[in-house]
């Protein structure tokens, strides 16, 4: 077992097996997560055979880093795990804090057609460990705290529900890496049953859609998922998620030219959101060599917005990062993978 696939309440269990006192648990997350230590003979307040047994037990191992591209204001970090996979994580730096979006499995088997990473399918699920220690590499590499977490990396997160929620639960934790609640997100497809599971997590944590069309017809083209959770069910489930949790969800819009970006399409997007507590994030494309797809011209990007603006709807143009590197989803891993 590794240290950091552990959760406090599952540390503490480990402890109590040992036939030592829970609060040990918490001792040792504060030089996990705060401290951030290399190696368990870094602590010194646990006495000297349970560091033994720890050394034992539970492995320190972390993902590594092997190769870094830096853009202004953005850092994309390539990853090696322990079976000589990759995945990679984008983090931003913005006037109100570090923000990082982290893969949570190797591939993905969604298969967005836009999407790099659904190029390539998924090879398996990533361990909460190599989701919690890409956070710590970052950190190291800043020499910096990250303030909000979004998970939109390499994967569905809903397709590896339990260990993205135990993810949550350790970099949420007060004694963890101590990023609140609301400075996390988690994004998903829509795999309905799993967003009505969600709605129950204990945590105030942001949910957001990657809808990328407004009917149907366009978004069984692109998204494959939809012809098994087609829009009506997504939206039914955002409206009780809303109801239940009171909580505002954010609907992901990547802009492909003549593709989903007409007026037509924001006029009926209006139609489709009316009425939600959300907001939409446009976002436009980054290109790839291996897609055909085309980033929306900047004029109708524009048109897009002020035709949602017009009707009410809350919605932000996302601000670009990494246009000097490889910004899109997949794209490092791809590069490194393909060679």
């Amino acid at each position: 077992m590794n240290i950091y696939d552990k959760n406090l309440e599952e540390l503490e269990e480990y402890f109590l097996s040992i036939n030592e006192k829970k609060f040990k648990a918490k001792q040792l997350y504060k030089w996990l997560y705060q401290k951030k230590i290399t190696s368990y003979d870094e602590i010194t307040d646990i006495k000297k055979e349970i560091i033994n047994k720890l050394k034992e037990d539970l492995s320190l191992e972390k993902v590594s880093i092997v190769k870094i591209e830096r853009d202004k204001d953005v850092n994309k970090y390539l990853f090696k795990l322990s079976d000589r996979e990759h995945i990679e994580a984008v983090l931003m730096k913005h006037d109100y804090g570090n923000s990082i979006c982290v893969s949570s499995e190797v591939g993905c088997n969604m298969g967005c057609k836009f999407c790099e990473s659904g190029r390539r399918k998924k090879v398996r699920n990533l361990r909460v460990s190599e989701m919690v220690t890409q956070l710590l590499l970052v950190e190291e590499d800043l020499k910096s705290k990250i303030s909000h977490v979004v998970v939109m990396g390499i994967g569905e997160p809903f397709d590896n529900y339990d260990v993205v929620m135990n993810f949550i639960k350790i970099i949420n934790n007060p004694y963890g890496l101590q990023i609140g609640s609301r400075h996390i997100t988690v994004s998903t497809c829509g795999i309905v049953p799993k967003i009505y599971e969600f709605m129950e997590f204990p945590y105030q944590v942001n949910l957001a859609i990657s809808l990328h069309a407004p009917n149907n017809q366009i978004r069984n083209q692109i998204m494959p998922i939809n012809k098994v959770y087609p829009i009506e069910e997504v939206i039914v489930a955002i409206k009780e998620y809303i109801k239940k949790t009171n909580r505002r969800v954010t609907f992901e819009y990547i802009m492909l030219k003549d593709i989903n970006d007409s007026i037509a399409c924001a006029l009926e997007l209006s139609k489709l959101l009316k009425g939600i507590n959300c907001y939409v994030n446009i976002i436009p494309y980054n290109e790839t060599e291996n897609i055909s797809f085309k980033r929306s011209e900047v004029f109708q990007i524009t048109k897009f917005y002020d035709i949602l603006k017009k009707n009410n709807i809350s919605v932000t143009i996302r601000r670009e990062f990494g246009s000097k590197i490889s910004a899109a989803c997949g794209q490092l891993r791809s590069k490194k993978e393909e060679l």
